[in-house]
């Protein structure tokens, strides 16, 4: 009598706790990949006496897994769902989805949020603010990073993995350096030639 609850970035990761600890019958919910399942036939060959098994899943939220979870069976959940900037995605995500003022902001109706909350951080710095009230300013930068992401990935644009990837995209066009297995410090006059070489290339 277990629930698994898997990433749904990595659906095919199972903790390795789990493979001690789940038990035939296996029953998934509809969002799992058929890969996935295929490997549970092989990895799981202890049987649960009750007959109730193992529910495997990412999705917390679906009715079936709600009931078990609520019954207080084990739940054995991939640690790599509460990975902090992961947890911020769903957060906004359902902020988008159930919040009246969240579902009607546009990239435009924010932006004095995010002129707004820039200034702030750069004020808590000119003013010698502490380690922690930096850290709360920087993460209210980062909520106006992850709106503006999720309301372009609502309409099929690009999500917050997208714009990670152009900022490594960028490092490695204008700082090849962190790519190439050197080390060292590079000095300034090298890194403005390559700053200024990598940003002529990106046309």
């Amino acid at each position: 009598m277990t629930v698994l609850l898997l990433d749904e970035r990595w659906p095919d990761l199972i903790p390795m706790e789990a493979l001690a600890r789940v038990t035939q019958p296996v029953t998934y919910t509809g969002e799992l990949p058929v890969k996935v399942r295929w490997n549970f036939g092989d990895l799981v060959t202890k049987i649960d006496p009750t007959g109730v098994g193992t529910i495997v899943t990412t999705n917390a939220a679906d009715p079936a897994v709600a009931v078990r979870i609520s019954a207080g069976e084990e739940i054995i959940e991939a640690a790599s769902r509460h990975e902090p900037v992961y947890e911020a995605q769903r957060i906004m995500s359902a902020a988008r989805s159930r919040g009246e003022w969240e579902m009607g902001q546009t990239h435009r109706s924010l932006l004095p949020y995010l002129a707004e909350e820039t200034w702030e951080f750069a004020a808590a710095v000119e003013e010698g603010a502490s380690e922690s009230e930096l850290c709360t300013e920087l993460g209210d930068v980062l909520l106006q990073v992850l709106f503006h992401a999720e309301i372009a990935a609502r309409r099929g644009a690009f999500d917050f993995g997208d714009v990670a990837t152009s900022f490594v995209r960028k490092m490695r066009s204008r700082a090849p350096y962190l790519f190439d297995g050197s080390t060292g410090v590079v000095s300034v006059e090298r890194q403005d030639e390559l700053w200024a070489r990598g940003k002529a290339s990106e046309g």
